[in-house]
């Protein structure tokens, strides 16, 4: 399946929200180019920081320095036109998120101005309704989480790269039943409310990729001895990372396991190098409970072979995913695109504690 890229590059500027030069309702953002999945775009872009040109680093890990808050508009009764109407013009919402099921979705996502740089370090809220515009929900606010690990499992994938993630914005958006919905992205800038072009999203009782609750495909997941040593022709990570060291096949049902699926080398949303850093990072630190398998997107390391079979076997339709299975072979937590260290704890400690049955 093709596996555009999910968001613009942005190797110039610094973030939207630390710039001042013209008031951003003046901004005509431009079009993020995504083919698929159906959610428009990736999670995450390099956040960019008020000191420098480039891509520069977030000003911290802690509570982002933010314009005066304004009040969100309630739903009442209003319709998601009525809602834009009262909103400056915005960004354009990316998300890397393309699952979705009736209930509580966790939606990680980007807003982006039209110089392609991520708007960083401002409330932002999401507002859902159906693709009418009726039924308008929200606001559901967002968290703006940091994607950092410490300088020792910064990859120079990662490191190399202008455009690899730093960080994104998290939100727990609710959707009452399957079907079409439009997804609105509101943020606070300049001490006024702007509203982001809606992004069309599906939402299913059921998906291709595992669930929690369902036993975790038993797939061989080629290792380090497998290859003789050769871990080039099965990680893009530069350096390859440590998570190739047992086969899923032998400890699924055995043991908890952390498997990652990323290719940081090809990732077109360019999180993919992020997460596996943060995921190296939590291998390192835990205290040897669990097995961390890292399994790379596509035959050969080359887009043009096609998915490997692993992938196709979890059904995955994007990249990265992140699954949490427990010592009786169960996914426990499973997470879509971008997350922080703090959710690869969870996701872990999901998995040590195992998983709820379905049904």
């Amino acid at each position: 399946m093709p596996r555009a890229g999910f968001y613009p590059s942005a190797g110039r500027g610094g973030s939207a929200a630390c710039s001042r030069a013209r008031p951003y309702a003046s901004i005509v953002v431009g079009t993020v180019l995504r083919t698929w999945p159906p959610l428009a775009a990736a999670a995450v872009a390099a956040l960019a920081g008020c000191g420098g040109g480039g891509m520069g680093t977030d000003r911290g890990a802690g509570t982002p320095q933010v314009p005066t808050s304004q009040p969100w508009p309630k739903p009442e009764a209003r319709t998601l036109a009525q809602l834009r109407a009262r909103l400056a013009p915005g960004p354009r919402l990316a998300t890397s998120v393309s699952v979705l099921e009736p209930g509580t979705d966790r939606i990680a996502f980007a807003l982006f101005d039209r110089a392609r740089r991520q708007i960083a370090d401002t409330p932002t809220a999401l507002y859902v309704a159906r693709t009418d515009g009726t039924g308008l929900r929200g606001p559901f606010r967002a968290r703006y989480t940091p994607l950092t690990v410490k300088p020792q499992f910064r990859s120079r994938t990662t490191s190399q790269d202008p455009d690899s993630a730093n960080s994104i914005y998290v939100a727990d958006a609710e959707f009452p039943a399957p079907g079409r919905y439009l997804v609105l992205g509101v943020a606070q800038l300049d001490q006024r409310l702007v509203g982001a072009a809606p992004v069309a999203v599906s939402v299913r009782r059921q998906w291709p990729p595992p669930a929690v609750g369902d036993l975790a495909p038993r797939v061989h997941t080629p290792t380090a001895a497998s290859v003789a040593g050769d871990l080039a022709s099965i990680d893009t990570r530069v350096p390859p990372d440590t998570m190739h060291s047992v086969d899923l096949a032998r400890v699924l049902g055995r043991r908890p396991v952390m498997l990652l699926f990323a290719t940081p080398g090809l990732c077109a949303s360019r999180i993919c190098g992020p997460v596996t850093d943060i995921v190296e990072q939590l291998h390192a630190e835990e205290r040897g409970e669990a097995e961390f398998i890292h399994m790379e997107i596509y035959n050969g390391n080359r887009r043009e072979l096609g998915e490997r079979p692993q992938v196709r076997a979890y059904g995955l339709p994007s990249e990265p995913w992140l699954f949490g299975i427990d010592r009786h072979g169960r996914v426990a937590a499973r997470i879509e695109g971008a997350f922080s260290l703090d959710e690869a704890k969870r996701a872990l400690d999901a998995a040590l504690a195992g998983a709820p049955r379905r049904g």
